[in-house]
């Protein structure tokens, strides 16, 4: 069971990283950065890109444990799974 409550538990942060993600998207789209000095200009869209980023690599990050927790879970209800891990 606990190989399911961290599946869950990890596909709900992903959900979450997902909304966040996306209310930031949001947020960008509407207020983009404008500065008239270019290098203010420039390390304004880095630091936009890296936020951006950021929250897309932590939403992945979570679904991707979430998926590989839940197929252990089914794999741990195969027959013979316990006996198999256990042998050298």
């Amino acid at each position: 069971m606990s190989f399911l409550s961290g599946s869950l538990t990890s596909f709900g942060f992903g959900w979450l990283a997902l909304q966040l993600a996306q209310r930031i998207v949001g947020y960008y789209a509407e207020h983009p950065p404008h500065y008239d000095v270019r290098f203010a200009q420039s390390i304004a869209v880095f630091m936009k890109t890296l936020i951006v980023g950021m929250s897309f690599l932590a939403t992945f990050t979570f679904a991707f444990v979430g998926l590989g927790l839940f197929f252990t879970f089914l794999r741990s209800l195969m027959p013979g799974w316990s006996e198999a891990e256990q042998t050298p």
